[in-house]
């Protein structure tokens, strides 16, 4: 009965985005597509709430930041927005693709999901991006929780040597990530990634290239999930 609910309030939900075409050229479309950022997309939350934090010199962590907090980013000399969320054609992309064109920033994406294991590649790239993009960098997500807290501990694992204890703390309700949801298949990853350390030192980036299988990273998530009896959606 419930699965049941939730799949016709999916359904509504999906029919209700596919209503917009995130045309931000046309004056009536972009007014629309500005109504689908702030309500649809939670923008509005945004506004109030920014989810801000420093990760390592140079490098910050944030929600995804409306027009109004990348003009004040700029103006205090972030070089760099890394985008961590798909939806490269929609209408909360755009709108930053617009805005940091506008204010001479660059835009860098790398799209993750927060509810699936990161392929081996994707992460790969985001190591090789974490450290060639000019910084100040600040990276985000949707709501700064879940991809942007992995990417941070992924950051601090790689590139400044912090323990994985300190590391994965960027993953926490500090910031809004509740690994008992789905998204807690990012602490798994870092788990995974722990229980190798206890075989033997091998850096985070040199498990991952010879290692890590996103396949087997969402089975065996799975069956932990089974095990302890986690079924919450998220």
């Amino acid at each position: 009965m419930i699965g049941r609910l939730w799949q016709r309030l999916h359904d509504w939900e999906r029919s209700l985005h596919a209503r917009y075409s995130h045309d931000i050229a046309d004056p009536e479309e972009r007014r629309r597509s500005a109504f689908y950022v702030n309500w649809l997309d939670h923008g509005i939350l945004r506004t109030f709430w920014t989810n801000y934090a420093e990760v390592a010199p140079g490098v910050w962590r944030s929600n995804h930041p409306a027009h109004e907090r990348l003009s004040d980013l700029a103006a205090e000399g972030f070089r760099t927005i890394l985008n961590l969320r798909g939806g490269l054609t929609l209408s909360h992309h755009r709108f930053e693709e617009e805005s940091c064109a506008k204010l001479g920033m660059t835009l860098v994406d790398v799209p993750m999901s927060a509810r699936s294991a990161p392929e081996r590649r994707t992460l790969l790239h985001l190591i090789e991006v974490l450290g060639a993009v000019e910084k100040p960098v600040l990276m985000h997500c949707k709501s700064g929780a879940d991809r942007t807290g992995l990417a941070s501990a992924i950051y601090l694992l790689h590139y400044c040597g912090t323990p994985l204890d300190e590391a994965r703390k960027q993953l926490s309700p500090r910031f809004l990530h509740f690994r008992q949801s789905k998204t807690g298949i990012l602490d798994h990853v870092l788990d995974l990634y722990g229980a190798r350390l206890e075989q033997g030192p091998i850096g985070f980036r040199d498990w991952v290239a010879t290692e890590y299988e996103n396949g087997a990273t969402s089975a065996s998530y799975a069956a932990t999930r089974a095990r302890s009896g986690i079924f919450r959606r998220s």
